[in-house]
């Protein structure tokens, strides 16, 4: 194993500092880059997606369980595979109830999809413990129309939603590698329309009402 450099107090230090300016410009370039996102613009959802959940079969809309906006992370799990991909097992692992709970805070759901029929879902679902909302896309073209599906091959993928009413727009997507980040709740609110919802963000006045309130826009 390969570790790093030895030296002294000082020249730790010094090299600290040089870092540290390197961070602090990342840190800025990624705030730009998040303020961007938010600006795009975004696209109403016109079709019918139907879904399969514990309590029968669901709409888009209805994953939104009242909140602004919706969190999707598309579960690499095929139709005719045994188990959930191990990747996606590992960062659902992860997935706490109080990242859950800081999302709703910010009004904004978060649910799962896989392309498994739900059955599979349900038990894998149970064996591993996790109490977040899975569905099943199994036969419709959610997947593909939102990216988590390359010629008929799984990637992994989150996509935003944001309702006005019981309107649903599509305001964000990524896949693969745009995904690694992701882990606590701002870094997933960073992908949404509203983002954290703070003051100091930009477009300046964009932030999520209280759960359950109509979302309403002031710049």
């Amino acid at each position: 194993m390969t570790l790093p450099e030895i030296t002294s107090r000082e020249q730790w230090a010094i090299a600290r500092q040089e870092l540290l300016v390197k961070e602090k410009a990342h840190t800025r370039e990624r705030d730009a880059l998040n303020a961007e996102r938010r600006r795009l613009p975004m696209v109403a959802v016109d079709k019918g997606y139907v879904f399969d959940g514990p309590d029968g079969q669901v709409s888009l809309l209805d994953m939104f369980d009242g909140s602004d906006q919706l969190i999707v992370q598309h579960v690499m799990y095929g139709a005719d595979w045994d188990d959930v991909c191990p990747g996606c097992t590992a960062a659902l692992d992860e997935m706490s109830p109080g990242l859950l709970r800081h999302l709703r805070s910010r009004a904004t759901a978060f649910a799962t999809v896989s392309r498994a029929p739900f059955a599979k879902l349900a038990t894998s679902r149970e064996r591993k413990g996790w109490d977040f909302a899975w569905y099943s896309s199994f036969g419709s073209d959610f997947n593909d129309d939102f990216g988590a599906t390359v010629d008929d091959s799984e990637v992994p993928g989150v996509s935003c939603f944001l309702r006005d009413g019981d309107t649903v727009f599509h305001t964000y997507s990524t896949s693969a590698r745009g995904t690694d980040q992701l882990g606590s709740a701002y870094s997933f609110l960073d992908l949404t329309a509203y983002g954290r919802s703070e003051d100091w963000e930009q477009p300046a006045g964009r932030v999520a009402k209280p759960h359950g309130a109509d979302p309403t826009f002031t710049d």
